[in-house]
Formats: structure tokens, sequence, C-alpha cells
């Protein structure tokens, strides 16, 4: 692997890794371990002995914002690196973009996550820090491929369209993900205000979303196997087919863990599956933009 492949993926990595610590906090009740911000408590910016939230409660936290900072020193690395190795490429605008997008989302994220502990856990801040992680997960995806000038491919029409419509479902699946998170039991904190939707009903909105999205990327699938080229099949096909697998399995996981009353452990297992879920679908929508043709076969 080398430097630019270990600075980028690094990057895709730590903004993956934020989702699951920033779940870590939630599901072990330490959203508040640090009551206040920036400071962990007033006069200190890290944890302090025997603080009323607890040791535990406070690292998990404070590790949380460990991340950030480690991601924040990444993100400034990956800003050079573009400026040095992507400043010829035909696509420099573009990279310039997304590598600047990385530093203004990193200190939005800072910002929401100020106003997340500021507001007690408010469940809408909530939902728009882990909203915030995907889009970046998305921006992040497509400045490494762009960096590492990854093959890109062109699709027909129809192909094109469904692609399009398996994304914006499956972001549809991660908004109502939210919902049923923001009105379960793991909010952070025993006195977090959470949403005023009953969570049965929420989880089974979520659950049909889930058994569409899988429907539909069966027939992706099958679309591309009819319709496109041997080449087109080979990659983008073994993609979607990636995809379908990790849906199944965010499928299993989250009946299994709705009939066994959110274990905790599940619960992370479920919010790491969504971001990778997202990884995948975002990889299938930049392969398949039309910038390089293959030739059919």
């Amino acid at each position: 692997m080398n430097i630019v492949s270990f600075i980028y993926t690094a990057l895709v990595v730590l903004q993956v890794g934020l989702v699951v610590t920033g779940g870590a906090v939630r599901l072990t009740g330490s959203g508040l371990g640090c009551p206040t911000w920036p400071e962990c408590v007033s006069g200190s910016i890290a944890p302090v002995p025997h603080q009323a939230q607890g040791q535990l409660h406070a690292w998990i936290e404070y590790g949380n914002r460990l991340l950030t900072g480690l991601l924040l020193l990444i993100i400034l690395v990956s800003l050079v690196g573009a400026f040095r190795w992507g400043k010829e490429r035909l696509d420099w605008p573009r990279i310039r973009l997304l590598a600047l997008t990385q530093v203004l989302g990193i200190f939005a994220q800072i910002l929401l996550g100020g106003i997340t502990v500021l507001t007690k856990l408010n469940p809408v801040a909530v939902s728009a820090h882990f909203l915030l992680s995907i889009a970046l997960i998305a921006s992040t995806l497509s400045l490494r491929e762009r960096m590492l000038a990854k093959e890109r491919i062109l699709t027909l029409v129809m192909t094109g369209a469904l692609i399009r419509i398996v994304m914006g479902l499956s972001l549809i699946v991660i908004i109502l993900g939210t919902l049923v998170t923001g009105s379960g039991p793991h909010a952070g904190d025993i006195h977090a205000r959470r949403y005023p939707f009953d969570p049965r009903t929420i989880s089974w909105i979520h659950a049909d979303s889930v058994i569409a999205l899988i429907s539909l990327t069966i027939g992706l699938w099958l679309v591309i196997k009819v319709s496109e080229s041997v080449s087109v099949q080979n990659i983008l096909g073994k993609k979607v087919l990636v995809f379908l697998f990790i849906c199944l399995a965010q499928g299993a996981i989250g009946y299994i863990q709705y009939f066994t009353r959110l274990p905790e452990a599940l619960v992370a297992a479920h919010l790491l599956g969504a971001a990778v879920m997202w990884l995948a679908m975002w990889n299938i929508v930049f392969t398949s933009q039309a910038l390089t043709q293959i030739s059919r076969k």
C-alpha cells in the first residue's frame, strides 16, 4: 500500500470509526459523560478524577472526541495530499471540492457534537450528527476513489436510473433507522428526550423499507445481468451482490435485535452495518458514473 492509498483509506476508516464510537457513547449511556463543551468538565478539557458522571462514561465520551481530533489531523493531511498529488488531474476541481468538504464537514461535526451535548442529547441533534457522518462517508469515499484513479464505467440509462432509485431508498432506510433509534431505549442518557413515535410502529416501517430495498437490489442485479455487457456485469454486478449481502445481514441483525429486546452488542453491529451498507451503495454509485466506457463484449 503506497502513501496515497494509506492516507485516503485511513480517512474512510476513521469516518466509519466515528460512527461506531458515537454509537458506543450512546449504547453505554455515556452521552453526557462530558457534560460541557468544548471542555469535558468546567475547567478541564479532559475528564477529571471523581467527576459526577463516572470515569468510564467520561472517558468513553472523551474517546469519541479524541477520535474526532485524530480524524481532523488525517483530513488536514489529505487536504495537503490532494493539492500535491491531484493538481495535475483532469478531475482536479472535483478533488479540490471533495478535499475542502472534508475540512468543512469535520468542523460541522464538532459544532453538531457541541449542540448535541448542550441540548442534553436532543434526538434531532443526535440524528443530524449521524446523518452528517453518512454524507461525509460518501464524500470521503469519492475522494479516495478519485485520488487512486479508480476505474468508472458507463451503464445503460435504465441501469443508471435504477441505481439512483436504490441509492435513494438506501438513504430512506438509514433515515428511518435514526427515527427508530431516537424512539428506543438507547438514548445515551436516562434523562434524554426521545422522538414522539411508537417504537414498534416505526420499527415496522423501517423493516418494510429494508424489504423494499432488498427487493429492488435483486431487481437491479437482474437488470445488470440481462441487459449490460459482460464487463459491466463482472464489475458492477459483483458490487451489487456485495451490497445485497450486506443488506440481508443488516435485515437479519435488525430482526434479531428487535425480538431480543435490543441488546447493546447487536445494536452496535447494526450501526456499523449501516455505515458499511452506505459505503457499499456509494461504491456502486461512484463506479457507475459515465466517465470511462468499458468495451462491450
